[in-house]
């Protein structure tokens, strides 16, 4: 859709953007030509979404990562929708809410009828079957990962061509919340069939879905392109919009810089920006652009402290090191009112939060508390103790917003109580393979979303993310370049293992709630976390776009969006 007004300004930035080498002239201008693609002859309805990083993959377990689940999220269609803002389960492509036995090992699902894949293929038990076999199990000699929303799963049965029953091995509360998720995105048989490598980048239109949008083109590395599936009419029931998708094409555009996102969106060449840092959102406000800001719902930004590692074993150094960042001056210079104040290791909204009480700054007692474990200033101020240096590398959490620079201001803070922070170099990718290794990564920036109790059993769970590399097998991982010894490595944690197998197994929501307390209450009794921050998603959204919302943990849904005249 074209908006002349803006030509003079698109120039400039166009010419910016060809300067800085990261975007090519005609990125923006993709999906702006008028024109109509309706039997009307209206103006279509196309939108244009500024992403500051590419998918990896669409397979819908391995869709976490930000752009992965803003594509997955828009293709495809699940057993049950999640209301983003009550986190109440509904109805979806299951009539009813799955029929659960008494122990939560059991649930059934009765499906809505004549509903099919873009392929023409039907969505019907057998093939949400398949589905969920893979997601729950992964296929390793096609390189596709279990979920981790998943566990215990025994396997499945198809009781009638509209209904599939699933079995457990012990109680899963949280599947029915699992089935919500983009993670369990429904696919086609012939999606299903594919390797990690169907569904890499460059092969996007393999991907088959159910959902009101279909991949169009791709041009890899730089645009994605959604068309509305014309014959799109099972939306969730409670959903006020019923049948095809108001926009005719969303352009999904690369746009790493932060300086490109807000240029185009400011320019009227970009309709929704995501990744809006926070230093931006007071000028954009400015500029008549809406600030849309979902919270992630689930294990708040946060620092954790890998308690294996010899020099964190002692719980004085790891209250040292919590007592001595100043929380409040880092989120008063470097985030905004969108990123509260983090006041336990899971966000206000997610389910099963307990207040924790204060993370206090005191240098003072940090200091104390350093000196009584032994560790003594070095002629560099750096502590040091039985020839060791008190320093700590910590990764930079790239999808996470600033998070350089939060490590920074911790790294400015910690030097004044004598430790010393590296961040660890390195893209995603070198950041997720060194993570695994205690010897390169002592302290992890992580968070995870998403809007269920089971979120801090993927997040501390050893089967799981691991975050504090808590499993005997770790221990085989240590590069030996980095000069730890293995056998100086400090034992599991077998108790907090057990705390978060509860929150998973409980079949009450009562009981869920008071597991989920605990394994907040021991994370701070033994100082293995310091919450940073409640993380959201932050988009700026031109006043010209209508209806867009998120789903529960912030990815972008666009079926409900149009494009109209501001108010």
């Amino acid at each position: 859709m074209a908006r002349p007004s803006f030509r003079a300004t698109l120039a400039t930035l166009l010419s910016l953007v060809m300067t800085m080498g990261l975007l090519s002239a005609c990125a923006f201008g993709q999906g702006k030509a008028e024109q109509s693609d309706t039997a009307s002859g209206a103006p279509a309805q196309e939108l244009t979404y500024l992403e500051p990083l590419f998918f990896k993959t669409l397979y819908p377990p391995s869709a976490g990562f930000y752009p992965n689940g803003a594509v997955v999220n828009n293709i495809t269609d699940r057993l049950l929708w999640q209301d983003p803002d009550t986190l109440e389960l509904h109805p979806w492509i299951a009539r009813d809410l799955p029929e659960v036995n008494d122990d939560a090992t059991s649930f059934t699902f009765h499906l809505r009828p004549g509903v099919t894949y873009s392929d023409g293929t039907p969505l019907d038990a057998e093939n949400v079957l398949r589905n969920i076999d893979l997601y729950a199990k992964g296929d390793s000699s096609r390189r596709l990962t279990s979920s981790e929303q998943i566990s215990n799963y025994k396997g499945g049965e198809v009781l009638d061509p509209l209904t599939v029953r699933f079995h457990f091995s012990q109680p899963a509360p949280g599947f029915p919340q699992a089935m919500s998720s983009y993670n369990a995105g429904l696919l086609a048989n012939s999606s299903l069939e594919g390797t990690d490598e169907d569904f890499a980048p460059g092969r996007a239109s393999s991907v088959i879905g159910s959902g009101p949008f279909v991949v169009a083109e791709e041009k890899m590395g730089k645009t994605l392109v959604l068309r509305a599936r014309e014959d799109y009419d099972w939306a969730p029931p409670v959903s006020k919009h019923q049948g095809r998708a108001y926009l005719d094409r969303i352009t999904y555009v690369l746009a790493g810089e932060q300086s490109v996102r807000i240029g185009g969106l400011i320019a009227g060449q970009g309709d929704i920006a995501r990744q809006v840092e926070a230093p931006e959102e007071k000028h954009l406000k400015e500029r008549g652009i809406s600030i849309v800001a979902h919270g992630t719902n689930g294990v708040t930004n946060q620092l954790a402290f890998r308690f294996r590692h010899p020099l964190l074993q002692d719980i004085r150094v790891r209250q040292a090191l919590m007592k001595a960042v100043d929380r409040e001056e880092i989120m008063r210079t470097l985030f905004s009112e969108s990123y509260p104040l983090a006041t336990s290791a899971l966000a206000r909204t997610a389910r099963g939060y307990k207040e924790q009480p204060p993370y206090p700054y005191d240098q003072e007692e940090s200091r104390r508390l350093l000196d009584a474990a032994g560790w003594r200033p070095g002629p560099d101020g750096i502590r040091v103790k039985d020839g060791h240096r008190l320093s700590f590398t910590v990764n930079e959490a790239v999808p996470q917003p600033r998070s350089k620079e939060v490590i920074t201001k911790v790294q400015e803070q910690l030097r004044r109580v004598g430790v010393e922070i590296s961040l660890n170099p390195g893209d995603q990718t070198t950041q997720n393979t060194d993570s695994t290794d205690l010897g390169k990564i002592q302290i992890r920036h992580t968070m995870v979303g998403r809007a269920d109790h089971d979120v801090i059993k993927s997040q501390y769970g050893t089967d799981e993310r691991n975050t504090f590399l808590n499993s005997e097998e770790d221990v085989e991982k240590v590069d030996p370049s980095t000069g730890l010894d293995p056998a100086d490595v400090g034992p599991t944690d077998p108790h907090l293992q057990e705390l978060v197998e509860k929150v998973a197994s409980a079949p009450s929501e009562a009981a869920r709630d008071r597991y989920s307390g605990e394994v907040q209450d021991y994370l701070t009794e033994q100082a293995y976390v310091l919450p940073l921050f409640e993380e959201p998603v932050v988009y700026g959204v031109r006043p010209n776009v209508q209806g867009f919302h998120t789903e529960s943990i912030g990815r972008p849904t666009f079926y409900d969006v149009k494009i109209g005249d501001a108010q």
